[in-house]
């Protein structure tokens, strides 16, 4: 398992090829490309670099199954996810969740139901 401290940051289309193979558990070039929606309308090369990308970072592996690489998680999505949203909060909050929630909900990405569970979670612990 790579250490949190040596992944680099990812790019949006990253993210998406990586959630992909997340989701999937594990997944060959075309197998992401498939998955991709028609719209992106990203080239098999592409995916292929990205994926390859996402390997240096540490982020996914790959065996060799006759011709085909199939790639899957090197970092766990847990751990990406916490260090991610962490790092965020540190360079646009100063650490503190609240404003974070406080803009998110101003601007109608939380509503009364998202709040009565983000209180059961608080209660939980």
């Amino acid at each position: 398992m790579t250490k949190k401290r040596d992944l680099a940051s990812v790019s949006p289309a990253e993210t998406e090829v990586l959630r992909i193979v997340w989701e999937r558990g594990e997944a060959t070039v075309g197998e992401v490309v498939d998955t991709l929606p028609p719209e992106r309308d990203i080239t098999y090369a592409t995916v292929q670099t990205l994926l390859r990308r996402l390997e240096k970072k540490g982020y996914l592996k790959h065996d060799t199954k006759g011709k085909a690489h199939v790639f899957s998680a090197a970092a766990q999505k847990e751990e990406v996810i916490a260090r991610t949203v962490k790092d965020f909060l540190d360079r646009l909050f100063a650490g503190d969740a609240v404003p974070l929630v406080h803009h998110l909900a101003r601007h109608g990405k939380i509503d009364a139901q998202d709040l009565e569970r983000l209180k059961k979670l608080v209660d939980e612990d």
